[in-house]
């Protein structure tokens, strides 16, 4: 396997941009998700990288090999990339050996051992080999997707939203198992998704892509606590937003003063993810003072919306199941950490 990089990759449909100037490096042997909103440009970059389109600029690299510049485009099938598609598309005839093995040569098909170490690398048994798709569950043909995609040992695997079909109980563990055959492999992976949980949780980096540019490239743990600005931190899980007045790493808004991360001072917004508010109920006044408006619950935790008073903001905070506070009662909050800063 190797790195991929794109440098200043460009495309319209006829008068519409799609993607505007697109710089992204992906490492040898990594995830990278690429996440964004319908219509961001996300599918059409996969594309690109995969040669079922060209560009109109910029080049795409597969380690030291140029597959695109204004003038040169390597075939698909030259390209070695392999694309798991949304919905796996097996071939409905064919059983799992044959799909898998579909794109090698006569040698290669005829080779069992070959099938049987995919499999076990996908986490599905040797003895589906023999099965067709109608046979298996959604979460299994995900797995023998990749299994084929593997098949030929690809440069780079391109994966377009391939869990978004499959319900939420197969989802979890079909994208943990194919998350962890990629690293197995050693696979430079691209995987494209509207999920922000799933980008956060299986990708080394993450990429947002808003309206065919890529906004931020960073860690998941980067892309969360740190958000390239107030779009990507409301894109990426929820945010509470409000204006305030910094200085000397203070601010001063509706939650009182709190600490906040940068240097920069004067009148801003402030970033405040819904886990870090802490709820006090049973008389603790440390805070500020809120009304409970609603709550979602969850089992493992909650959203609970609050009304900051007198005539404050409304906000969300996150907390565990177990300690919910009652509808409509009075509490005091607090900020655990601090908050991030951005121009107002």
């Amino acid at each position: 396997m190797t790195a991929l990089t794109i440098a200043g990759v460009t495309k319209s449909y006829v008068d519409t941009p799609v993607l505007s100037g697109v710089d992204l490096h992906v490492p040898h042997g990594s995830l990278t998700a690429v996440l964004g909103p319908s219509g961001c440009g996300k599918t059409t970059l996969l594309r690109l990288i995969a040669g079922f389109a060209d560009p109109d600029a910029g080049t795409i690299a597969f380690g030291e090999t140029v597959v695109f510049r204004p003038g040169h485009s390597t075939k698909p099938q030259h390209r070695r990339a392999g694309y798991v598609p949304q919905e796996g598309a097996l071939f409905p005839h064919l059983t799992v050996a044959a799909n898998i093995t579909f794109g090698l040569s006569r040698a290669d098909r005829r080779d069992g051992c070959r099938v049987s170490e995919l499999l076990d690398l996908v986490g599905l048994a040797s003895a589906l080999s023999g099965r067709y798709p109608h046979e298996l569950s959604g979460g299994q043909q995900q797995r023998v997707a990749l299994a084929r995609a593997l098949a030929p040992r690809p440069e780079v695997v391109l994966l377009d939203e391939p869990f978004s079909a499959l319900d939420a109980a197969l989802r979890e563990g079909t994208r943990r198992a194919v998350a962890a055959a990629l690293r197995s492999a050693g696979a430079t992976a691209v995987l494209v998704t509207h999920d922000q949980a799933e980008a956060l949780s299986l990708a080394d980096q993450v990429g947002v892509m808003r309206a065919g540019r890529l906004v931020q490239l960073d860690s998941p743990a980067a892309v969360y606590t740190r958000p390239f600005d107030t779009g990507v931190a409301s894109f990426v899980g929820e945010a509470v937003l409000m204006p305030a007045t910094v200085s000397a790493g203070q601010a001063v808004c509706a939650l009182g003063r709190i600490p906040v991360t940068g240097p920069d001072e004067g009148d801003l917004h402030v970033m405040i993810r819904p886990e870090q508010l802490v709820i006090h109920t049973n008389g603790d006044r440390r805070g500020v003072p809120a009304r409970v408006r609603e709550i979602s619950y969850f089992g493992h935790d909650a959203s609970v919306r609050l009304d900051l008073l007198p005539d404050g903001p409304s906000v969300v905070a996150r907390i565990t199941g177990t300690s919910l506070p009652a509808l409509d009662s009075d509490v005091h909050l607090t900020l655990s950490g601090s908050a991030v800063t951005y121009p107002g």
